[in-house]
């Protein structure tokens, strides 16, 4: 994958890693490898204010299965947390998703089209601020998440597995107050119509020269950290 040296900016059309380790010791000691998520994405924009980067349709990714190798979302609520994992290679089918991160922010925005581009909605997955390195930014997900339709009208999402979490022990009371009010903070800006949803990211389309990015083989080595 394309990388920077430390403090420097990835150009447009950079290839890198937008990773996503396990939640909780608690959920490590189950048996799920430390990263858990990793999605190779081209980068749209690179600046102080905005990482912008490109998930296209087609992309091999990883992503958390169960131990026998059954997908994560069939395996009852109660269970779906602690139940062994591991991790698969897969292909991203779906329209590619654009991945809109503001340094600091503990959420990133992401805007999803149907074919044809036409516009779905915006997606605000609630999430660590994300950690940058050469090849890419890793995060840990918090699962809430918010749904922002193109008329402006929003939804919390997976309010039960937010719940669970907490009762399986992958968050603590505090982290999840934290969160809470991160999403509360993400609403605000919401209905404020701030950056990036008055920005028309949902205009924007991708530079038909690139190409898919690859996942490495190395995909979850673990690099030095460098400054946001």
């Amino acid at each position: 994958m394309t990388g920077t040296s430390e403090r420097a900016r990835w150009a447009p059309g950079d290839q890198i890693l937008w990773r996503y380790r396990a939640n909780g010791q608690a959920h490590r000691t189950a048996g799920a490898p430390p990263l858990h998520i990793c999605r190779p994405v081209t980068v749209v924009q690179d600046t102080d204010d905005l990482l912008a980067v490109w998930m296209a349709s087609g992309t091999e990714c990883v992503r958390p299965v169960l131990a026998d190798g059954g997908q994560v979302h069939t395996e009852p609520l109660a269970t779906r947390y602690t139940a062994p994992r591991t991790t698969a290679r897969s292909t991203w089918f779906g329209s590619g998703v654009l991945k809109l991160a503001r340094p600091g922010d503990p959420w990133s925005v992401w805007l999803f089209w149907d074919r044809g581009w036409l516009f779905r909605n915006w997606y605000v997955n609630l999430e660590e601020p994300r950690t940058r390195w050469s090849g890419g930014v890793d995060s840990e997900d918090h699962f809430l998440d918010i749904s922002v339709n193109p008329d402006r009208s929003w939804r919390w999402l997976d309010e039960d597995e937010f719940a669970q979490a907490q009762r399986v022990g992958l968050m603590d009371r505090e982290t999840a107050a934290r969160v809470r009010a991160a999403g509360l903070a993400a609403v605000e800006l919401i209905t404020a119509w701030g950056p990036p949803f008055r920005d028309g990211w949902e205009h924007w389309r991708p530079d038909p020269r690139w190409r898919v990015p690859p996942l490495p083989d190395d995909w979850d080595r673990t690099p030095a950290p460098t400054p946001s």
